[in-house]
């Protein structure tokens, strides 16, 4: 098998092969752009790698020792050699972009000897040991595992000794003794000598890219991104370049367009006499890219020509790596770029007026989950105009955030989740390890780094608010406070930053739901062009059925009517209803809820202006409605009538050792029919209301029975409701069409779909409980211990948040077929959570489903990823 490829053997379209960088790559190098020359392992490699038990074979090792010699031979250099010397870079390059999650290592095959050489042969003594002291820095932390703190204390040491506070001020002859600091720190961590032998030096970096394919932020980014663990990394080997070899060198990085508003135009910064690590680590603050002219205009000019190149060849907006080595530039990488939400509507939009893309190809650029940026509130005008800034950052991600300072990434995920708490995580700068605090955080506040560093890139991929570079800050990390504004902030004080403008208010201020319209509401029409799902929400409240029906919703696919019955007006009759001991208690009960139910479903119905109406009778244990306070049992006994000891009997008869399984959904409406009567009856006469008010609209009601397992259940219960309801139509002298369907959230349902569509008008998917009840763990426990399934490659995203296809997917594809054998035209949906991620969506449409529905929020984010699936894979 080929495991390694020259630059000049890719092309773009091996992007499975030899992962994004490395088919990008070979790309460039084919379009005749000036890129180091270089050689890329494969994917498979690294999968072969972790096959092996983590070793390279020698098979693999045999195929990079032939391609290390035709490099040579390509660059007329060699490795260690004194007469001219090859150094490498080694990065890492999966198929789908994951910055900052995986490791890199420059200026591999410097040793004692080569670094004099090299010294001698640049004339740059300072160069030389500058590149070889970031190697022995570089190499040591991210192959060997020693931490980058143990080596950035001696440059402190040394700087504080030498009395000067950058890093450039250092001459050569410092640097050449931070260098045998940092081997004898190697050294007294490791027991061994760092090693000298370059092809040991390479061998050791390429096992080090192929190992950070699994450490811990990386199988996070994956699980959030939902990119599969068996994808592997590829790992490009590239001539180095060096943008640190004086006043006309330097490195750079670059967009075709403005990647947080979309703004056509070229955007970036740089930094002279600097490597890359210098640009994105945010240590030393750059300079933009239009100053670039100034300084170097012919190097300016010809990189402009080669993105305006790159982006017409792509037909996307580009992220770009440069470095200019003695005024000649070099093309490190190019990918599509990470861009705001905002921003990606904008390019998609631009892009189709400018001719370079098809209105199908704009609606597949955006990533759905990125909407939810849009989705949220922003700071209310009127509020912001009186608050008074503390301070000022770069507008890094746009959006307005609020919460509690926290000063670590682990503080940051306890607060969230240990706590309950909204927090801003405050940080000199960040780094890949913080990811998951950041995943957490509502915004991110740096003192450090500029528009591409890392705090600004993640935050803008992940659509979480950012203000970077805020040098104005003094922090003080060991006793978690900074000074900002004449101010101190101390850990728990709540500030709000706003990603759009870089302000910071040492204060909370009230935001405001976002609208949808311009670029989006465009976008939002192809979507709904392009699209064959329907899309509704889960709403229970007339509230969160206007804002579904503003964001497009096109009806209800569950109201959870039991939410209805906690309202402080309500819970007494309901409670009453519970200890009632005979059927007239309880239809007492039941008729001062009766009138509250019909006026909840009538403002439903309102709202969702004549769009179907999915309402799922009540669902939940009894128990949970019975009070657990003294006072409020003590209250009930009174109301009641009952003797107080009485009354706690019958809450503790209500308890169940398994309540998920227990007394619940169509099993009450078998045991109390008079409940599944009065929802009846409030259904039923809300729609012959809302009906009489507005006779152009086509009210069809949808009753939902849940937790169906076994069609005798749902023939009983249908009985009751088809009974009710021809009453209540008989009664009003009224016309109406109403449907009685079924959830199917019980394996046993789906597996006998068949017979129960027999009865049931429309499935409904429930696929929290059909998540739960097929793996057999509860959805509220299982936080206790995926972690540890996910760490151990078990599970590689949570069930619950993304429906799995193997299992799960399976019993929903077998009931979609068996259910349309019975009733060819049955309706099916699915109303779980999982109604509103997109690789769930694309499997909805796949089998053939005719809704699905899920918050209002995530609407848009389900008419996007419903469009994306249908031009995927078109329904005939």
């Amino acid at each position: 098998m080929k495991y390694t490829y020259l630059f000049s053997e890719g092309n773009g379209k091996m992007r499975n092969l030899l992962g994004g960088k490395g088919a990008n790559l070979a790309e460039m190098t084919g379009l005749g752009m000036p890129v180091p020359r270089g050689f890329t392992i494969t994917t498979e490699a690294c999968t072969q790698y972790y096959k092996d038990n983590k070793q390279i074979n020698d098979e693999i090792k045999a195929q990079i020792d032939e391609y290390v010699i035709k490099l040579e031979e390509l660059t007329g250099k060699k490795f260690g050699s004194m007469e001219n010397p090859l150094l490498v870079s080694v990065r890492s390059g999966a198929r789908a972009s994951m910055p900052g999650m995986m490791d890199t290592i420059l200026n591999l095959g410097l040793n004692d000897v080569v670094v004099e050489r090299f010294a001698e042969k640049t004339g740059n003594r300072r160069f030389a040991y500058d590149s070889y002291r970031r190697f022995i820095q570089m190499y040591s932390d991210v192959v060997m595992e020693v931490g980058k703190k143990y080596f950035e204390e001696l440059i402190d040491e040394m700087k504080a000794r030498k009395g000067v506070t950058l890093d450039t001020e250092l001459d050569a002859d410092d640097l050449k003794e931070l260098a045998e600091l940092f081997k004898a720190e190697y050294k007294n961590k490791l027991g061994v000598d760092f090693p000298s032998d370059p092809k040991e030096q390479l061998m050791g970096a390429i096992k080090a890219v192929f190992r950070s394919w699994d450490n811990p932020r990386a199988i996070y980014y994956r699980r959030m991104n939902d990119i599969p663990g068996d994808w592997g990394t590829a790992v490009n080997v590239q001539e180095m370049v060096f943008g640190n070899m004086g006043d006309t060198s330097g490195t750079g990085v670059a967009f075709s367009r403005n990647p947080s508003t979309g703004e056509k135009g070229l955007y970036g910064e740089f930094l002279m006499n600097a490597q890359g690590e210098d640009v994105v680590a945010g240590i030393r603050t750059p300079q933009t890219i239009d100053q670039l002219e100034q300084t170097q205009p012919e190097v300016y000019a010809q990189f402009k020509e080669i993105v305006e190149k790159l982006e017409k060849h792509y037909r996307d907006m580009q992220d770009m790596e440069f470095t200019i080595e003695e005024g000649k530039l070099f093309m490190l990488q190019t990918r599509n770029g990470k861009r705001t939400a905002a921003a990606a509507l904008k390019i998609a939009c631009d892009l189709i007026d400018e001719g370079m893309i098809s209105e199908k190809e704009a609606v597949s650029m955006i990533d759905p989950k990125q909407l939810d940026a849009l989705l949220h509130p922003q700071f209310e005008a009127k509020k912001l105009k009186e608050a008074i800034p503390v301070g000022k950052g770069l507008a890094a991600s746009p959006g307005a955030a609020c919460g509690k300072v926290v000063f670590t990434a682990d503080d940051a995920t306890e607060w969230v989740t240990q706590k309950g708490e909204k927090v801003i995580l405050v940080r000199l700068e960040t780094s890949p390890e913080d990811i998951e605090g950041m995943h957490y955080s509502e915004g991110i506040l740096t003192v450090r780094g500029g528009m591409t560093s890392h705090a600004a890139v993640v935050a803008r991929g992940m659509g979480t608010c950012c203000v970077s570079g805020c040098s104005d800050i003094v922090m003080n990390e060991e006793e978690k406070t900074f000074y900002l504004g004449g101010k101190i902030f101390k850990e728990g004080d709540v500030i709000s930053i706003d990603g759009s403008t870089g302000k910071i208010y040492g204060e909370a201020i009230p935001t405001v739901e976002a609208t949808v319209s311009g670029y989006f509401g465009r976008i939002m029409e192809l979507a709904d062009k392009y699209r064959c799902l329907e899309v509704r929400t889960n709403a229970d409240t007339p509230a969160d059925a206007k804002q579904a029906r503003l964001y497009g919703a096109e009806g209800i696919g569950l109201c959870r009517t039991e939410h209805m019955f906690f309202n402080p007006d309500r819970i007494s009759a309901m409670r009453e209803m519970i200890v009632s001991k005979t059927v007239e208690q309880r239809e007492r009960a039941l008729a001062k809820l009766l009138p509250m139910q019909q006026s909840d479903f009538e403002e439903l119905y309102e709202a969702m202006e004549g769009n179907p109406v999915t309402i799922r009778f009540l669902d939940p244990p009894l128990h949970e409605f019975v009070p657990t306070e003294e006072e409020d049992v003590m209250a009930l006994a009174k109301e009641m009538k009952m003797e107080v000891e009485e009354l706690k009997s019958v809450i503790a008869s209500l308890h169940e050792f398994n309540p998920m399984m227990g007394h619940r959904g169509c099993r009450l409406a078998v045991t109390y029919p008079e409940i599944a009567k009065m929802q009846t009856q409030a259904v039923i006469q809300a729609a012959i209301a809302v009906a009489d008010r507005h006779p152009d609209w086509d009210i069809i009601p949808e009753i939902m029975i849940p937790l169906v397992g076994e069609i005798k259940e749902l023939a009983f219960v249908k009985k009751v409701v088809c009974d009710t309801a021809e009453k209540c139509i008989a009664t009003a002298g009224k016309a109406l069409t109403y449907k009685v369907g079924t959830m199917i959230e019980i394996p046993r349902a789906a597996l006998t779909a068949d017979e129960i569509a027999k009865e049931a008008e429309f499935f409904s998917f429930g696929t929290n409980d059909l998540t739960q009840m097929t793996f057999g763990f509860s959805r509220d426990d299982a936080g206790k211990f995926l972690e540890s399934y996910y760490d151990n490659k078990i599970y590689e995203s949570d069930p619950f948040a993304r429906l799995d296809v193997t299992g799960v997917g399976k019993l929903v594809e077998m009931a979609c077929v068996l259910g349309r054998k019975s009733r060819p035209a049955i309706k099916l949906g699915i109303c779980g959570e999982h109604g509103g991620d997109p690789s769930t969506i694309e499997f909805c449409h796949n089998v053939g489903l005719t809704y699905v529905s899920c918050s209002p929020y995530r609407v848009p984010i389900a008419r996007l990823a419903a469009a994306q699936a249908n031009i995927k894979n078109p329904r005939a």
